[in-house]
């Protein structure tokens, strides 16, 4: 794959729209489909939009050139207008039997050497490259929204991919001026696994009523330096996104209690109050409604952010005790994909795997359920405190 290769992206969404925009600006000619003509038109006027404001900027200085190497297409199945492609990326919605059709129609129309890759951020490519009569074409390429500003990208090979793909792909991301890791196929990959806890122990201190919303949001950011507090960042991400990709890790991970969901959110949910998109999540963003104000108690700050610090540095390192990647990988992912001020591993070093494993061991103390079990790896590195990174 070079700059040659005819780059596809079938879904015009926001994610399909930036993945289109990241390749073009690489040089690429590219063709962006859709079946919904009017999701496909308004995909174009916010390219023409977007590029012209880069070059006004002086950020780019090519607009005109970049919205020529894009063509738009409403596609019919099978997908014709994408034979010449070397490349297709598929970002449409999050169903598999969705992404089976797409796969299994993609692959009667392309060349035998074409790369089908999805940009699934939780389901099994593996089980997408199953759809395909040869699926060792087949990867995972996650990007992270919004496509053009967000560095990382989660390769993924599936079970049948050949092995020449990952270092090829990886080759083309770095190309593209991403910041590629190489992660294992299993439910959520590195970044929405690992992130779990972020949002899932939030919501169980608020549920215990052990602190408000703005408090925890508060202990996250003043004591934990995160950019965004977890209730904020999920009324951000939208409700129709986090909670889905929590309830998918947790059915595909065998039910698992580490990675539960929360009837809070599941509520805000089927309300419709989806975040920051709906006007209301679990704050009220009308321009009438006056935020709360956190408690400012230190002691009770530093509980939270030590609990779901606690929890987020298990879930790292029991991804390391599991070969889902290396922990050069795990710190990238953990910092360019979701911002974390610091990498998890680096933390527990910091703060020491010993006083780490006590909190855990605490908590499950105190509960007694296999949510709060503490790693094995962590168990081993507490023993002297040693270092992991």
């Amino acid at each position: 794959m070079n700059e040659q290769t005819i780059i596809g992206i079938i879904g015009s969404g926001a994610m399909g729209t930036g993945i289109a925009q990241v390749a073009a600006i690489a040089g690429h000619k590219v063709v962006l489909s859709d079946a919904n003509g009017e999701a496909l038109g308004r995909a174009k006027a916010n390219l023409i939009t977007t590029l012209i404001k880069l070059q006004e900027k002086g950020k780019i200085n090519n607009a005109g050139q970049i919205l020529e190497n894009i063509s738009y297409t409403q596609f019919r199945e099978p997908f014709t207008e994408l034979a010449p492609c070397g490349l297709i990326i598929e970002a449409v919605v999050e169903r598999l039997d969705v992404k089976h059709n797409v796969f299994k129609n993609l692959e009667a129309v392309v060349s035998n050497d074409c790369v089908l890759a999805t940009n699934t951020s939780s389901l099994s490519v593996t089980s997408i490259a199953a759809a395909c009569q040869n699926p060792s074409r087949v990867i995972g390429l996650h990007f992270f929204n919004p496509a053009p500003l967000m560095a990382l990208v989660e390769i993924i090979p599936a079970l049948q991919t050949e092995a020449n793909l990952v270092p090829e792909t990886k080759e083309l991301m770095l190309k593209w001026g991403k910041t590629p890791v190489i992660t294992k196929d299993t439910p959520g990959f590195i970044v929405n696994r690992v992130a779990r806890p972020y949002y899932g122990e939030a919501l169980r201190i608020y549920e215990e009523g052990i602190a408000d919303m703005a408090t925890i949001d508060w202990a996250m950011t003043e004591i934990g330096k995160f950019r965004m507090g977890p209730f904020a960042l999920m009324d951000y991400i939208g409700h129709d996104v986090n909670y889905v990709v929590t309830e998918t890790v947790f059915q595909s991970f065998f039910y698992d209690p580490r990675y539960k969901p929360s009837f809070s959110q599941k509520r805000l949910l089927e309300a419709g109050w989806l975040g920051r998109k709906s006007g209301k999540g679990f704050y009220n963003y009308a321009d009438s409604n006056t935020m709360p104000l956190p408690k400012k108690d230190l002691d009770l700050g530093l509980q939270i952010f030590e609990r779901i610090l606690a929890m987020l540095i298990n879930e790292a390192i029991d991804a390391l005790h599991l070969n889902i990647a290396n922990a050069a990988d795990l710190e990238i992912a953990m910092t360019k994909g979701v911002n974390y001020p610091k990498g998890l591993l680096q933390w527990c070093d910091e703060w020491g795997a010993a006083n780490c494993l006590a909190k855990l061991d605490s908590l499950y103390h105190e509960y007694h359920e296999d949510r709060y079990r503490a790693s094995t790896l962590l168990r081993k590195q507490a023993i002297g405190n040693k270092k992991i990174v």
